[in-house]
């Protein structure tokens, strides 16, 4: 077993307490462990009010109740957990945390670093105009309600629905003309969905005109089955 995996199954809440004792104190604060359940309790100078400090070896649901708990008690609580591996996790335990009003704290524990990921505060978020928009298209142009709410598998798109759609126009015409699928189909972007041919379902069979490939006729079988 290596020494990483030996590190891992031995880590301890405990093993954050000395960084993040260092790390508060190199700020001015007088710094207590478990003071009336709280893991770390920081008073400095004449401030009223206390910073807490939630320790766990990973993020975790109790971890997020037990920092929630605390703000009935001061604005100032911060979680703090050993330094994640990825951006991209790093960032939703910072998102996370922002939305509820916490601090994070990461504790990086081959040399006890300690980074201030984000500071508590009221939470603030700033809507990206884009990614709505999106969602809204999306929303709209999709027809019906196809998918089951949980399930990332074969998830049907507006963008797939209109596929099928002029694939379902093919399979009974024959090779068209975009412009007469799109007309037929009620699928303003036939030309553009038939050309990129995503899925693999289409041909293009001479300038302007596309066919329908076996596997956009297994689509349609298949879209007929579940019943989409």
């Amino acid at each position: 077993m290596s020494g990483r995996h030996r590190r891992r199954e031995t880590l301890k809440e405990t093993d954050l307490y000395a960084p993040v004792k260092a790390y508060l104190e190199g700020q001015g604060y007088a710094v207590k462990a478990e003071v009336a359940g709280a893991d770390v309790m920081a008073m400095r100078g004449d401030d009223p009010d206390p910073v807490i400090v939630e320790m766990k070896t990973a993020m975790s649901l109790q971890l997020i109740q037990q920092g929630i708990d605390r703000l009935g008690v001061t604005d100032f609580v911060y979680l703090a957990v050993p330094a994640v591996k990825g951006r991209k996790t790093l960032a939703r335990h910072v998102a996370l945390c922002r939305r509820l009003g916490l601090g994070l704290l990461t504790v990086r524990l081959r040399d006890g670093y300690v980074e201030a990921q984000c500071d508590p505060g009221p939470y603030a978020p700033r809507k990206v105009k884009a990614r709505q928009g999106r969602l809204l298209r999306e929303f709209s142009k999709r027809q019906g309600d196809p998918n089951t709410g949980g399930s990332r598998a074969g998830i049907v798109t507006a963008y797939r629905q209109d596929a099928l759609r002029c694939a379902a126009h093919l399979a009974l015409a024959g090779a068209c003309r975009g412009a007469e699928v799109a007309r037929a189909a009620a699928v303003p972007r036939a030309t553009q969905i038939m050309r990129d041919d995503h899925y693999g379902w289409f041909e293009r069979v001479e300038k302007g005109v596309y066919a329908l490939r076996p596997e956009g006729r297994d689509a349609l079988e298949a879209q007929a089955a579940s019943g989409a």
